[in-house]
């Protein structure tokens, strides 16, 4: 088997990881997980903005390893990143909920369960081993979301992320025209995709379809069309501060809102008791026209003012960026695609690889910067593009 280290020197960055990835997914499970919305202008800006961003490094600093451990919301994680949720992420690669799971646990650094993930609640909270935070995608029914949340508590969930930046799923017409836009139905061309990616293909025979089971017990039917359009129905298009206030009431532990782009609805954020801030454009994939997320963070991180933690999503691609982030503002950084790369080019050993190559690469950036530790990369900020 190949060693770890020889994994870092055949894939030593997250494109790396893309092109494999790439190369091993039928072509509409790949547009599922790279695509924007639109003509992609917003997931590319994302890009070019942290490429805009550098930091001056000061030298003469002596031998230090730098101290990657990070304490948020009463945790302490060995990095100052975690993984971000991702929705039917099985279509990148066959478990690989509980791949990302294993590796939160064994990382220390803490692994986000979507509302639509491909595996249930009470098991990813196990694999999670406290690692976990809950994704919740706001339903229409208070009975659902209390069931929701409280299955997320029992299961040992620590860290409520409630993303409020999908009042309607975007068009996303990469999606639509491979054929998994709306109702997925599996279409002659998308069976010949499968036949071409034959490891893919047989992981997913082995696992079974990609379901949502967190969600069966709340439908009113099996059918699968039906089910799809229940939970596309109950899940957009409800959310106001009313809602924030709700949640805030039912869930006891750290509340984090995910999809703030504006200071603005940050500080209000702040009034109603939340206690992080998610800096994200959703990895460009609801609105083409908006912002980058690193765009809008020094905004946002000077308008909350130290009074709840900021986190940044969507863009990141390896540890300059997450350097970037910490430096202008943010107290910890999320990457989605990052980790849905490594597992889809890697299977089992791709969220290992991942949280390793990242771990090394912020390292190796912060001691380049003559960064000790985290918090020193804020006076760093050369330009912010």
């Amino acid at each position: 088997m190949v060693s770890d280290e020889e994994l870092l020197q055949r894939y030593p960055a997250i494109s790396d990881l893309a092109r494999l990835a790439k190369r091993r997914m039928p072509h509409f499970a790949w547009e599922f997980l790279d695509s924007g919305t639109g003509e992609d202008v917003s997931k590319a800006r994302n890009r070019s903005r942290f490429d805009a961003v550098t930091l001056t490094p000061r030298f003469m600093q002596g031998e230090f390893a730098p101290e990657l451990s990070t304490e948020l919301f009463g945790s302490e994680y060995s990095a100052p990143f975690g993984i971000a949720p991702v929705g039917m992420n099985s279509l990148a690669w066959p478990g690989t909920d509980r791949i990302l799971a294993r590796t939160a646990a064994r990382h220390r650094i803490p692994y986000s369960m979507s509302t639509a993930a491909n595996e249930t609640i009470e098991n990813l909270g196990k694999l999670a081993d406290g690692m976990g935070w809950f994704q919740l995608y706001p339903p229409r029914n208070p009975n659902m979301r209390v069931d929701l949340l409280a299955r997320a508590r029992e299961a040992g969930f620590t860290t409520l992320l409630v993303t409020v930046d999908v009042p309607v799923i975007s068009r996303r017409e990469r999606q639509m025209r491979a054929g998994v836009g709306g109702g997925f139905r599996l279409s002659p061309s998308m069976v010949w995709q499968c036949m071409t990616r034959p490891q893919w293909s047989m992981a997913t025979v082995s696992e079974g379809k990609p379901r949502l089971p967190s969600l069966e017990r709340y439908s009113p039917t099996d059918d699968l069309q039906t089910f799809l359009a229940f939970v596309g129905e109950e899940l957009n298009g409800t959310f106001d501060w009313s809602y924030v206030d709700s949640i805030r009431n039912e869930w006891d532990g750290p509340m984090v809102l995910k999809g703030i782009m504006s200071a603005a609805d940050a500080q209000e954020a702040v009034r109603r008791g939340v206690d992080g801030i998610m800096v994200s454009n959703h990895g460009g994939r609801q609105l083409d026209g908006a912002p980058a997320s690193i765009e809008v963070l020094p905004e946002i991180a000077g308008a909350v003012g130290g009074q709840a933690r900021i986190i940044l999503d969507s863009g990141v691609r390896g540890g300059m960026d997450i350097a970037r982030s910490l430096a202008l503002g943010a107290d910890f950084v999320m990457l989605g695609r990052a980790f849905m790369f490594g597992a889809a080019a890697l299977g089992e050993r791709g969220g290992e690889h991942t949280a390793r190559l990242l771990r090394t690469d912020l390292s190796n950036v912060m001691s380049n910067l003559g960064c000790r530790d985290v918090a020193s990369l804020r006076d760093r900020v050369a330009s912010a593009g």
